[in-house]
């Protein structure tokens, strides 16, 4: 797969890529940002401003319940109170002198404390009248909420609770507290305090909280909450039965007092519900953010449009210049890069017509002649090692196959194929040397295969120069000389070597043998046999590849063959990068 580089692609697009990187993409991933960042402060100062309001809420009411339980503890620790209600009065007149003495500084406390309604007093005294704020204790009040819900407390401390309505809801509170340390006492005395409806409405109808409160006793029952939807009046209803929205923040305060132990204030606010006037911003940004990228888009496809227009024109007009036709661009000169370019076009155009029609013609001719002649030659040389090399090949699978009775030749032929069909189809001049070394691994396997442990050999191929292009069969020539003549006749073990890889902008590649190696008087044959033009006698295929580097090269290859000190040969070639391809 081909890799897309930048100067792939067009100018028109490389200006939208600017823009898209340079100037859309950070301001939308700016306003992302920023919108984000807002959004999270937001969230967190609301947050913080509604865990305030809910522990405004709580201290609001504990004070409310501490003002009135505190007006329970003077009045349970007031001797006159205590006997004004424990007394056996002897007449009506003598509990009235009482009343006007002792019960009228009570009703002193409600005006100073907003949140005091009413005190009032409860015994089963039957010399007490059970008027003006004094009740008798009968079988009513015995049965009734407040009563029974506070009766194993209220002798140790004030205990906050519920009060029945007349019209049976449960919705007014009180502190209710024992005059009585022990069951001992003749008469039952009773203190209640009736806290201020309307200032209890006013604590949990805090505007500064933007969701619903829960007031949860110490068996995490409602006592009083702002959802309209809950009947919190007409029953305790468990604070798990209810359907809290998802994505809900919950907020929590406890209260620590001896009389509301394990009582909490609960605030629920959906999380949509804090961020609604940041989210009122949003469509603002996505305008500001569109606006942004829809002018300067226009413009610039405006602007990349007329510059691929320009230069669109100029490459129309070079690609006649291949079919020799030079007409020039027409219009005016503009003096930025595009028109310069056009101008210099122009000039070149009418040079090299004038050229052309003076000097050129008859040079291309006679070029396109040799042309042709070197590529006869070539293809000749091409045909006379295809014969050369197969019959090897060949020879190698029959010897093989008359020694050994077996299956063992799927690798054999799949190797075989692979060289049939390179050495047969002459397709492509040009390989790269990962195709090449390709082609020797399979030939040396079919000799491996053919002397079993007597031949061994290595590859050493540098990653950098797999993708390197090389005339075909350049290399598997000497490997087969190496092979043949050096390691076949060897009475030992032998082993062939070859090592390819860049040096200085070249190709180096060296295949060396421990073998037989061969004469003076052979090698002086081979080297002098490489500078004729005719290929002929034992060294065809070192002749074509010398051939075909000369013709494809000139003078910018290297071909070296030397015999080794010890034994065998060493084959030295360096060719230019890619040189071949230019040629």
């Amino acid at each position: 797969m081909n890799k897309i580089h930048l100067n792939d692609i067009r100018i028109k697009n490389k200006l939208l890529l600017i823009y898209m990187f340079s100037v859309f993409l950070p301001i939308v991933l700016t306003n992302v940002i920023f919108y984000h960042v807002t959004s999270e402060n937001v969230r967190n100062q609301k947050i913080h401003d509604n865990e305030l309001a809910l522990r405004q809420v709580k201290n609001g009411f504990n004070q409310g319940v501490e003002d009135a339980a505190g007006i329970a503890s003077v009045l349970y620790s007031d001797a006159f109170v205590y006997e004004f209600l424990n007394k056996n009065y002897e007449s009506p007149l003598d509990f009235i002198l009482a009343y006007n003495t002792h019960f009228r500084d009570i009703n002193k406390f409600t005006p100073i404390y907003s949140s005091i309604r009413s005190i009032h007093l409860f015994t089963d005294n039957p010399t007490v009248i059970k008027a003006g704020g004094i009740y008798d204790i009968n079988e009513e009040v015995i049965n009734s909420h407040w009563y029974k819900t506070t009766m194993d407390t209220r002798k140790k401390y004030p205990v906050v609770t519920r009060r029945q309505e007349e019209n049976g809801k449960l919705e007014q509170f009180v502190v209710v507290r024992a005059l009585d340390s022990s069951d001992t006492v003749s008469n039952e005395k009773v203190i209640m305090i009736n806290l201020n409806e309307r200032f209890i409405h006013q604590i949990f109808t805090n505007e500064t909280f933007e969701g619903e409160i829960f007031l949860l006793n110490e068996n995490n029952t409602i006592e009083f909450t702002t959802d309209d939807t809950v009947q919190w009046s007409s029953e305790y209803i468990p604070f798990n039965s209810i359907d809290i929205p998802e994505n809900s923040l919950v907020f929590e305060e406890s209260y620590q007092m001896q009389y509301m132990s394990d009582w909490k204030l609960v605030g629920v606010i959906p999380e949509d519900q804090l961020l609604t006037e940041v989210r009122k911003s949003l469509p603002s940004i996505l305008y500001l953010a569109l606006w942004n990228f829809v002018i300067p888009t226009l413009f610039i496809v405006y602007l990349a449009g007329n510059i691929h227009f320009r230069l669109n024109t100029i490459v129309k007009k070079m690609r006649k210049v291949k079919d020799q036709n030079f007409e020039l661009i027409e219009g005016k000169p503009y003096r930025d890069e595009i028109g310069v370019l056009t101008t210099e076009f122009n000039r070149m155009s009418k040079k090299i017509k004038d050229l052309i029609n003076d000097v050129y013609v008859v040079k291309i001719q006679k070029k396109d002649l040799e042309i042709q002649k070197k590529e006869t030659q070539l293809k000749a040389l091409q045909s006379q090692i295809n014969p050369h090399f197969l019959f090897n090949v060949l020879e190698t699978i029959r010897m093989r196959s008359l020694l050994k009775e077996e299956k063992e030749t799927a690798d054999i032929i799949r190797n075989m194929a692979q060289l049939l069909r390179n050495s047969i189809t002459w397709d492509k001049d040009f390989v790269t040397v990962k195709e090449e070394v390709q082609l020797i691994q399979a030939f040396l396997e079919i000799q491996k295969y053919r002397f079993d442990e007597k031949m061994q050999y290595e590859i050493h191929l540098s990653s950098r120069a797999e993708h390197i292009l090389i005339p075909n069969m350049t290399i598997i020539p000497f490997v087969e000389n190496a092979s043949i003549h050096g390691i076949e006749p060897l009475k030992g073990n032998g082993k062939i070597n070859v090592y390819m890889e860049i040096n200085d902008k070249h190709l180096e590649c060296i295949i060396e043998d421990n073998g037989v190696g061969m004469s003076e008087e052979k090698y002086q044959e081979i080297m002098q046999s490489l500078n004729l033009d005719e290929i002929a006698g034992e060294s065809i295929g070192i002749c074509n590849v010398y051939q075909r580097l000369r013709m494809y090269y000139d003078d910018h290859f290297t071909l070296n063959i030397r015999r080794n000190k010890k034994e065998g040969m060493t084959v030295y070639i360096k060719i230019p990068l890619n040189f071949g391809k230019e040629m």
